[in-house]
């Protein structure tokens, strides 16, 4: 079984892996389109995370995780207790395209594009909601902070993250 972050699961994968690969999903993009009512935010003041949508015209770089056979059951029962929290993610299985050319199976989390935590937004608004949500995880821009940097070690670039980024970390030097 193979798992694909391109979030949080970068970063903090929270399950027993045995390898990690640079995968390529093709027709989705990642962004912040989800709101985060449990662990970026709360119902009265949501956050945001990132989500996959669908656009065939993108795609979204992150890492292949390969799950030896007799972690399966236990990954999938963590993974869906923490990704299907809310209902908003779908489960799917997709072909990614490792970095060695190879492609594989893997299960990943999209976004229910009909679901009410779905958000289309400017670039500033998410920066804007990102600089000052908290939720049962932590603060929002610890989230975009971890995503990024790990993004940038892994050498996987993508502009509105980065964007994001500076961002976020002007407003929040302007609070000061």
């Amino acid at each position: 079984m193979w798992v694909f972050g391109y979030g949080s699961l970068l970063w903090n994968p929270g399950f027993r892996y045995s390898k990690k690969e640079i995968a390529r999903l093709d027709g989705y993009k990642r962004s912040f389109c989800m709101r985060s009512i449990h662990h970026r935010g709360t119902v009265e003041n949501p956050g945001l995370v990132l989500a996959l949508s669908t656009d065939k015209m993108s795609f979204c770089e992150g890492l292949a995780f390969k799950v030896e056979k007799d972690n399966e059951f236990e990954t999938l029962e963590y993974l869906r207790g923490r990704e299907l929290v809310s209902s908003a993610y779908r489960e799917k299985k997709v072909l990614l395209n490792l970095k060695n050319s190879q492609s594989i199976k893997s299960l990943v989390y999209v976004i229910d594009e009909e679901h009410s935590q779905f958000c289309t937004l400017t670039l500033d608004d998410q920066a804007q909601i990102i600089a000052r949500a908290k939720g049962g995880q932590g603060p929002n821009d610890e989230y975009l902070y971890s995503t990024r940097n790990k993004m940038a070690e892994l050498g996987i670039n993508d502009k509105e993250i980065d964007w994001l980024y500076t961002r976020v970390m002007a407003i929040k030097n302007q609070k000061r």
